[in-house]
């Protein structure tokens, strides 16, 4: 790989592990005042190629243009609302646990649990002792991807061309083994809860956005 497209890559992947970033942290908990002006300073392109995220980001922007001082409140009404529901059973929310979406009684701490735990563990990674959800909380699954992309852009650095292609397959296979299988029907579960244009852009984006992300490791790994 010539020195200019290292250089492209490194970039590319910089902006991936943002991207895998920000997801996680609209997941991991509701906005708070840091996370609402970070938004506000955002720009959010509507002309990315994908239909998917384009409308994600219009829908967000318009939320984030008119915040207002109860904002901060609806969106944690929504939060919680989207994400945990007020009924008693486990089609009341678009829980966002790979678990809930892959066995066969919509349970927590399943197979999938025990699978993402041990992919974690390999990496050499291991959840913050103040997280206390399951491990195939949609927020981690998108920070392993977030540091195996972090992780990439240091082996490129270093013009470690086979450790990137390894750190690549490794992301495939995440994406093709967990993050894949379930999140379209919890990105279309969170469109149906949502009341605000926020989490429906948000699921949006994140749709879009896994998707393509899949489609590009593909491609630079055939390549």
């Amino acid at each position: 790989m010539a020195q200019q497209e290292y250089a492209q890559m490194i970039q590319v992947n910089k902006d991936r592990a943002a991207t895998y970033g920000f997801l996680s942290r609209l997941f991991r908990v509701e906005v708070d005042e840091a996370l609402a002006a970070q938004l506000k300073d955002m720009q959010f392109p509507v002309k990315t190629g994908n239909a998917s995220i384009d409308e994600g980001n219009a829908r967000m922007a318009s939320y984030v243009a008119g915040m207002w001082d109860g904002s901060l409140t609806e969106l944690a009404v929504d939060y919680f609302n989207v994400f945990y529901g007020v009924g008693v059973d486990s089609y009341s929310a678009a829980h966002p646990f790979e678990s809930v979406y892959t066995s066969p009684k919509r349970l927590l701490m399943q197979e999938a649990r025990d699978e993402v735990l041990q992919v974690y563990r390999e990496a050499g990674l291991e959840k913050q002792k103040e997280w206390r959800e399951g491990e195939d909380h949609i927020a981690l699954e998108l920070e392993y991807l977030q540091v195996l992309s972090e992780r990439i852009v240091e082996v490129l650095e270093r013009d470690d061309e086979d450790a990137a292609a390894d750190l690549l397959e490794k992301q495939r296979a995440f994406l093709d083994e967990h993050v894949l299988v379930w999140t379209p029907l919890f990105a279309s579960d969170m469109r149906r809860f949502a009341k605000t244009d926020l989490y429906v852009g948000l699921a949006d984006v994140a749709e879009g956005f896994l998707e393509a992300d899949r489609q590009f490791v593909g491609e630079v790994l055939e390549s």
